[in-house]
């Protein structure tokens, strides 16, 4: 089976079971501070699985495009991808646990659909947390075994195993049941044993019931550890599956690699080709800088094309890039290549991703362009490393005194500084070491022993970054959609004012091309290759602000995509929505300031929104500006 086969069969199976069919999001969230990327899924439909009314209904199928970057350290391996596509259904208050297990199960089993072998399923369930008052998960266990799933190939485990959500601080969430499929040709143990690689996790029903909050009042931002939680019943209970694509279809075909299925496979063929140093170890390698540059091509080829910065979205496209370069390195490739890949990949994808081919031009001069600017920083980087290779020496007067210490020590600290500063992984920088020394002649290579004391620092130096890192996007991404309603349904709102007012004031050639709201401020990206004069900046505001003191209607109405279009609605057409969307209408239905497709909260009139006034603009990529806003 191929990946085009099983997506294909999954929309019809849920089809058939009275789901409506709805478009894929784009990798960019909208509205949502809590992620720089679509990890899942559920988060284009928080605000629907919080209870807001979705225009296709209540039972709803896509298949989603994802990145995830947080098992990165993973990548390489059999199954764990940066870039995968999700298949999912949901249930927004329309049927519960047994009825999703049920379905869950027909589709793996039934000859008509997938027509996997039941007793090669295990099953992995929520163990409880009965302080936070919730069960532990016997009914969906028992709901397995009355479909012919034995109890010994059933497990409860804990929350990091088996709970899923919220996507952010706060918000939906619950516990999940999974599913696993031995992948191996030997015999199927009679006990489940999750910890055995050989069982492959494909699907994960999560039964959403509940929506964590910040129990009592919010705290000052200084106490902000002291936050406690709570976990209270959804207005509706929710179903959310997701199925990996990729995963899935390595499974069926008895592959056991995700890079050993197409299009993955011909992207690892394609670099292999490129390669000068290549044998059998090197299979990670290869792997990485095929899903670092697929990842890397749908990012910058998304509706939103991210280019490689070094601010957020931008960020991880530029560690994306130059990773799969460093990799490249290791295995001999000297010319630039990347451009190569992301062409085989719009070749092989753009089909059902139209997106990709429209903006060609775009990613393979970003991959070009990204190679050069780090081959500039490889050098820098090689040179600091020489300073290592040689180590330390004094120069010093005839009485003894130092008046210049030259060369750096290798430890830890100092090559994590090479890691961090010029992208060098710590097993390149050890072979650069050694290389150097070899030329020179005169010192000794670094020994297995005092790489693995270097190695010891390394990580603890590691370590302190990722918690650094860990708490700065904490206070960077605090207070999500379902924190502080009143003050992201203002901000939210006020973003419509201000996209119709910048057209107005700079062109129409300006889109929104990506936004990102707290409770405290609001932050827009904007289609415009020109820095906004001052005057420019107050022209806007000002207009923002007679809307605002106009007090105008907001209102909202459902209709076709059609009709949309129609009413001059702003919006993506091409993919992001159904056939029935939400259109909010700021002002007078004949002469509205603002007409645009949205999902999001907003107020019932732009008098509630107070005083606008824009902090900062800046660039956010190439031919993107970026503001930030306040309300006061």
């Amino acid at each position: 089976m191929i990946i085009k086969e099983l997506k294909e069969k999954y929309l019809k199976f849920f089809k058939e079971k009275g789901h409506k069919i709805i478009s894929g999001s784009s990798l960019i969230p909208e509205n949502d501070p809590t992620v720089l990327f679509t990890t899942a899924g559920m988060h284009p439909l928080v605000p629907y699985l919080l209870g807001e009314k979705h225009p296709a209904g209540n039972k709803l199928v896509n298949v989603q495009k994802c990145i995830r970057t947080g098992d990165i350290d993973e990548v390489g391996d059999d199954v764990h991808l940066t870039f995968f596509e999700m298949l999912g259904n949901w249930s927004l208050g329309a049927y519960w646990k047994k009825e999703a297990i049920e379905m869950s199960c027909e589709f793996l089993t039934s000859k008509k659909w997938l027509g996997l072998d039941k007793n090669k399923l295990a099953i992995s369930c929520f163990e409880g947390e009965p302080d936070k008052g919730i069960n532990k998960d016997e009914e969906s266990a028992k709901i397995w075994q009355s479909l012919g799933i034995s109890k010994e190939r059933i497990v409860f485990l804990d929350r990091k195993e088996n709970w899923w959500g919220p996507a952010g601080e706060t918000g939906p969430c619950g516990p999940d049941t999974e599913m696993f499929y031995w992948s191996s040709n030997e015999p199927v143990p009679k006990k489940f044993n999750p910890k055995d690689e050989r069982w492959i996790e494909i699907w994960n029903d999560v039964f959403m019931e509940y929506n964590k909050r910040v129990k009592g009042q919010r705290v000052k931002e200084s106490r902000a550890k002291d936050i406690k939680y709570e976990y209270v019943p959804l207005k509706q209970r929710n179903i959310d599956t997701g199925m990996g694509v990729e995963r899935t279809v390595a499974v069926l075909n008895g592959k056991k690699s995700v890079y050993d299925i197409e299009p993955l496979k011909s992207i690892t063929n394609k670099i292999q080709s490129l390669c000068v140093r290549l044998n059998l170890t090197h299979k990670k390698e290869v792997r990485v800088i095929a899903d670092h540059l697929r990842a890397a091509t749908f990012i910058m080829g998304d509706e939103k094309g991210i280019a490689p910065s070094n601010l957020e979205q931008g960020y991880v496209v530029r560690r994306l890039i130059r990773r799969a370069i460093r990799y490249g390195k290791k295995l001999g490739i000297d010319k630039p290549f990347t451009h190569h890949v992301s062409k085989l990949v719009i070749e092989l994808m753009s089909d059902e991703y139209p997106e990709l081919k429209k903006n060609e031009n775009f990613i393979n001069e970003q991959m070009v362009q990204e190679e050069e600017r780090f081959g500039k920083v490889i050098e820098k980087g090689i040179k600091e490393l020489g300073k290592m290779a040689i180590g330390q020496w004094e120069t010093r007067t005839n009485s003894g005194k130092i008046i210049e210490t030259e060369g750096k020590e290798i430890n830890g600290k100092n090559l994590f500084y090479i890691f961090s500063t010029f992208g060098f992984p710590l097993e390149m920088s050890f072979e650069e070491i050694n290389n150097i020394r070899k030329e020179i002649g005169e010192l000794s290579l670094l020994s297995d022993s005092e790489k693995f004391e270097i190695e010891k620092e390394f990580q603890e130096e590691f370590k302190k970054h990722q918690e650094l890192s860990r708490t700065a996007t904490a206070g960077k991404f605090k207070s999500g959609l379902a924190d502080n309603t009143e003050e992201v349904t203002k901000l939210h709102t006020s973003t419509h004012l201000l996209l119709a007012a910048l057209r107005k004031v700079l062109g129409e050639h300006v889109y929104q091309k990506g936004s990102n709201i707290t409770g405290e401020r609001l932050r827009f990206d904007f289609s415009h290759s020109e820095k906004l004069t001052d005057e420019q900046i107050k022209k806007v505001e000002n207009i923002v602000n007679e809307q605002i003191k106009k007090d105008l209607p907001i209102s909202c109405c459902e209709t076709s995509l059609e009709e949309a279009k129609k009413m001059n609605a702003m919006g993506v057409f091409e993919s992001k929505y159904g056939d029935k969307v939400k259109v909010y209408t700021v002002g007078k239905e004949k002469e509205p300031f603002s007409c645009e497709i949205c999902a999001g909260p907003h107020v019932k009139s732009t008098g509630e929104l107070g005083h606008f006034k824009i902090i900062k603009e800046e660039s956010s990529s190439a031919g993107v500006r970026r503001i930030k806003a306040i309300l006061e």
